[in-house]
């Protein structure tokens, strides 16, 4: 009895000590790491949700990673003549952080977290399906980023292993060309195009997802930034055609800038950011990658920049008078403005006043247009800043929603951010069919596609003579109708090469001409007239952005790239690709 007694208590003892020692080992899920995270489907699963969240920051969409290439362009300039001015002239310094340090820290927050889930996806046991997803949404946003900062900045580190980090020797990377960050958004676009599912296969999951038509639009994308037109058009043909989902114009334009589910991630849209709703977010605004409030406003700061500042806003940007200019020159088949002029600018015009919701060629869902802004009925166009004036931006902003009476400035506004939609694979289409085969009607048929959604005459092939001709006319004609005021036109202005010929230099100081008189000037300004042009500043090499010299200055291996050398990008570009000549 005694032997036993001791055998029973030691195993009594063996089993405490065990139970004892699996209690001390309970993992604190507020206090994980990087290397007791990520490695179930259920971690992973999270760790993505947590990839898209950087991509609604500060410096990527929420407001100047956004912004920052719509100054670039030629239809917005700067009308407070403070924020944004050295981004707007295309001479800002390397101690500027507004442009030099917030996207390229915010986009590299997303390389990092994407390199993370990277890291661990194939070492966790999940279905394929589960598997293609999350791999394919991270290697679609750790593109996106790499996307950004190389239109953005030119020459990056580009870090593909999480275990970089770890090593200083690895971590304090140095830069890559821009070809080779190219070379690797190319790689990573092509397997996200292969395992990634269609928005139609994917239903409710693919809302406001990245799928395989994500992946090829900015495939599409950066193939034409490096002249592969042939390449890009295969993609975009396929996309056309139905093979990574089904995609169409929307028949109201004023669809892509709405929110709410009706409107949000609609059949028109490959990709686009996600915002709650206004006000059905938290309270605390969420600027930098430090905040984790769990009452986070998740909605964005466009609006504070492009609304009039006579309804709340900062009025830090305008659109230009060419723009404006270049809606009223065409008028629809029925006789009535481009309605997409309504939603890109906030102007008054008469025409709003006649409107009664019947529907036209031009307006075909009877949607009125009214000249009430922010619920307040305007009897001329208001001012974007109140000191320098300005034509306010209606995209990204409720004046032409009348959800709200004045505009709540920081990240409050919960218009989804439409990255890319269908209509740019149409252009796009248009313009790798003109490069390759000269105008052609198939190219036209393209472009007319979409001037037919917002009624406008059908473009005939007889009246462009040359590839020059029709690619003047995509530029600078039906790009920035579509487009205007959107996140795209200054990458475009970089593919094109137009900052390395002497004509459309010239073109862009004309498109960039604004005055400085306090009212919401929409004349066609000339060298005479205007106050100043964006471009009459420009630097050479600041094309693009510098890299921040506080960055330069913590990474010994880091070099500062053309804008911080004042180096001409033009020699290069014209060793490689020609510039369209300017045809009038």
């Amino acid at each position: 009895m005694k032997r036993l007694t001791i055998i029973l208590a030691t195993l009594a003892l063996i089993v405490g000590m065990s139970s004892c020692n699996d209690k001390l080992n309970v993992v604190n899920p507020n206090n994980q790491t990087t290397y007791d995270f990520g490695n179930t489907e259920s971690d992973l699963q999270e760790a993505i949700i947590a990839c898209y969240n950087r991509i609604r920051l500060e410096g990527t969409f929420a407001r100047v990673g956004y912004t920052l290439d719509a100054v670039r362009g030629d239809e917005v300039w700067n009308s407070s003549q403070q924020w944004y001015l050295a981004y707007d002239n295309l001479n800002a310094t390397a101690t500027d952080a507004i442009g030099n340090l917030w996207p390229w820290r915010d986009n590299y927050h997303v390389v990092n977290r994407t390199n993370f889930v990277l890291s661990k996806v194939d070492n966790v046991d999940m279905s394929q399906d589960a598997y293609n997803q999350i791999k394919g949404q991270a290697l679609f946003l750790r593109s996106l980023a790499y996307y950004n900062l190389a239109t953005y900045y030119q020459t990056v580190p580009l870090i593909t292993d999480y275990a970089s980090y770890s090593d200083i020797n690895t971590m304090y990377a140095s830069n890559n060309t821009q070809d080779e960050v190219f070379d690797q958004i190319e790689t990573d676009l092509k397997t996200a195009m292969e395992i990634l599912p269609s928005r139609d296969d994917g239903g409710e999951w693919a809302k406001g997802r990245a799928t395989c038509g994500s992946a090829a639009g900015y495939l599409a994308r950066v193939l034409m930034f490096r002249h592969k037109y042939a390449e890009a058009y295969t993609v975009l043909k396929d996309i056309i055609a139905g093979k990574y989902g089904s995609y169409h114009l929307m028949a109201d334009y004023g669809d892509n800038f709405r929110e709410g589910p009706a409107y949000e991630n609609n059949a028109e849209s490959l990709f686009e950011v996600q915002f709650m709703d206004y006000g059905t977010g938290g309270t605390d605004e969420e600027w930098t990658p430090v905040n984790i409030s769990s009452e986070a406003t998740q909605g964005n700061a466009v609006e504070s920049n492009y609304a009039s500042q006579v309804f709340g806003s900062w009025g830090d940007l305008a659109g230009s008078p060419w723009l404006y200019n270049l809606f009223k020159k065409e008028k629809c088949t029925d006789g009535r403005l481009d309605p997409r002029l309504y939603w890109t600018l906030v102007t008054y015009e008469d025409e709003y006043n006649s409107d009664t919701g019947v529907k036209t060629a031009a307006y075909p869902n009877g949607d009125p247009r009214t000249n009430t802004v922010y619920q307040t009925d305007i009897t001329e166009t208001p001012v974007s800043n109140t000191a320098q004036g300005g034509i306010s931006i209606a995209k990204w902003t409720y004046a032409r929603t009348n959800i709200i009476n004045s505009v709540t400035t920081g990240l409050h506004n919960g218009i989804n951010l439409r990255l890319m939609r269908y209509s740019d694979v149409l252009l796009r289409a248009a313009e790798c069919e003109n490069e390759i085969n000269g105008p052609t009607q198939t190219a036209i048929d393209y472009i007319n596609q979409v001037r037919e959604r917002v009624a406008l005459p059908d473009l005939q092939l007889a009246d462009f003579p040359t590839a020059d001709a029709l690619f003047e006319q995509i530029a600078n004609v039906e790009r920035p109708k579509e487009f205007g005021c959107e996140n795209g036109r200054g990458i475009d202005l970089l593919r094109w090469g137009f900052f390395y010929d002497a004509g459309r230099m010239n073109q862009l100081i004309q498109h960039g001409y604004y005055k400085l008189d306090g009212t919401a000037n929409t004349d066609e300004l000339t060298a005479e007239t205007a106050s100043a042009s964006s471009f009459q500043y420009y630097n050479k090499g600041h094309e693009y952005f510098p890299i921040y010299q506080s960055t330069l200055d913590a990474n010994p291996n880091l070099v500062g790239n053309s804008a911080n050398k004042n180096e001409d990008n033009g020699p290069a570009f014209l060793a490689k690709w020609s510039v369209h000549p300017v045809v009038k």
